[in-house]
């Protein structure tokens, strides 16, 4: 279960109340059917990525993958002016 809340938290869009609304899923489903979360979503990894496209809006994720390309790109570039003096 940890592995799937921290796979799903990295995914780009999802927040806190996605997080806990997958969990609460597979913790109902299991607590019901008495399965395993492996044996019952598969994958920790793959659950992860299916929960995410289920229950982040399209728009919202791109828009953090967006966010997350600049972060980068401004971040590699901070990092390619350390050694240059008086920056």
């Amino acid at each position: 279960m940890a592995r799937f809340q921290v796979r799903l938290a990295m995914r780009p869009g999802v927040d806190r109340a996605a997080v806990l609304a997958a969990v609460k899923e597979v913790t109902a489903h299991c607590a019901d059917t008495g399965e395993d979360p492996r044996t019952a979503f598969g994958d920790p990894d793959a659950h992860a990525v299916r929960a995410a496209a289920r229950l982040v809006p399209a728009e919202r994720a791109a828009g953090a993958r967006r966010r997350s390309a600049v972060v980068d790109r401004l971040d590699s570039a901070l990092r390619r002016t350390e050694g240059i003096a008086d920056l």
